[in-house]
């Protein structure tokens, strides 16, 4: 600590120049220096699920790894400077590779997230995921949470003691955003190698590449790097579903169409108890002509048909090649085939259940 003395030297030193410390002392000299600039760092809750970014190569082949070999808590002790961007809280939700995500933990990241922010927590929180199915559960959240707060996921594409692992830059950057005031009203977001993208639009393109995460139809909604955050495109509106208090979601299957195609697949999700079905069409949505019997067989039945399609992109447009309104079929948009099922079952949970109601919630964010 200088001293009254240092200080007037100081003082004449400079030429009389007035000082103005930035920090204040104290007679006893035992007392260490308080900060004016008392700098307060957002509190950010990390949840971790597993995933590849949780993973641990093994020798199995040149790139066999194991996901979810070690804990949320090991993951940020691995990143440098993190820190620094926020006040974090690790808990670990599962730890599982990401093809076995389900509905249970869903549920428990939804209402933990909600718990967090209703009980002020958290200003923010960080998902850990695999980038499997990624998007599914960023989409699912997306539909549910409700609050402006930030709610990031982030994984990785190669595993934690992989040569150039990608895990620690896209967590440190996964903080970053959502620490930033920016990303608030923005709903769910994906954040991965420097780049920012909503839940409606992301998908996993590529099998092993880093930068697998695209939004084909949106782009990306925004660039991050260690030393910014830059957004790109204004927030959306968005449409929340309740949970069911049950934990339970109907059953919606998607059925992939193909040449030669037939209705067996769709014949025998109604005799399963399907609710809803997801058509992963041909081209802009469309099925044989045997597949369609099959699916006005099944909406007569009471359930619900979404045409989706098996290409990487456009938009399933109503009433071109398919007649949807004679048949009572819902066009899935801009949603692929895995995220028109997700909202489907939160719609039909929510006690929609007619074609009409439906289209009009798939079109509500557009």
């Amino acid at each position: 600590m200088i001293s009254r003395r240092g200080l007037a030297l100081l003082v004449a030193i400079m030429g009389g120049a007035s000082v103005m410390p930035v920090f204040s002392y104290a007679k006893d000299t035992s007392v260490a220096p308080v900060s004016h600039k008392q700098v307060t760092l957002p509190r950010v809750l990390v949840l971790a699920t597993g995933g590849t970014i949780s993973g641990k190569a093994d020798t199995r082949s040149a790139i066999g790894y194991d996901a979810g070999a070690v804990t949320g808590a090991q993951l940020i002790a691995g990143v440098p400077g993190v820190e620094k961007l926020a006040v974090l809280q690790v808990e670990q939700i599962s730890n599982i590779a990401s093809q076995n995500m389900n509905n249970q933990v869903w549920f428990k990241l939804a209402e933990r997230i909600r718990r967090a922010f209703a009980n002020n927590e958290a200003d923010a929180v960080v998902i850990t995921h695999g980038t499997d199915t990624m998007e599914e559960t960023a989409f699912f959240l997306d539909a549910v949470i409700g609050d402006a707060r930030p709610v990031i996921l982030t994984g990785a594409m190669r595993p934690s003691t992989a040569i150039s692992a990608d895990g620690p830059a896209n967590m440190y950057e996964a903080v970053k955003v959502a620490a930033d005031p920016q990303a608030r009203g923005r709903g769910v977001l994906v954040v991965l190698n420097d780049e920012v993208h909503s839940a409606r639009g992301v998908s996993k393109m590529h099998t092993t590449a880093l930068q697998t995460f695209h939004s084909p139809n949106l782009g990306p909604v925004g660039y991050v790097d260690p030393a910014s955050v830059r957004f790109v495109a204004p927030a959306r509106s968005q449409q929340h579903l309740d949970l069911p208090a049950d934990h339970k979601l109907p059953r919606v299957q998607i059925v992939y169409a193909h040449a030669d195609m037939d209705a067996q697949q769709i014949d025998d999700a109604v005799k399963d108890g399907a609710r809803g079905i997801v058509i992963a069409g041909m081209g802009d949505g469309n099925v044989s002509t045997d597949a369609l019997a099959g699916v006005e067989r099944a909406t007569k039945a009471g359930v619900v048909v979404v045409r989706s399609t098996r290409v990487g992109n456009g938009f399933v447009n109503r009433d071109v090649e398919v007649d949807d309104d004679h048949y009572g079929l819902v066009a899935s948009m801009d949603l692929n085939p895995q995220k028109a099922r997700i909202l489907l079952q939160l719609l039909l949970a929510n006690g929609k259940t007619s074609a009409a109601d439906i289209q009009n919630a798939f079109s509500a964010t557009l």
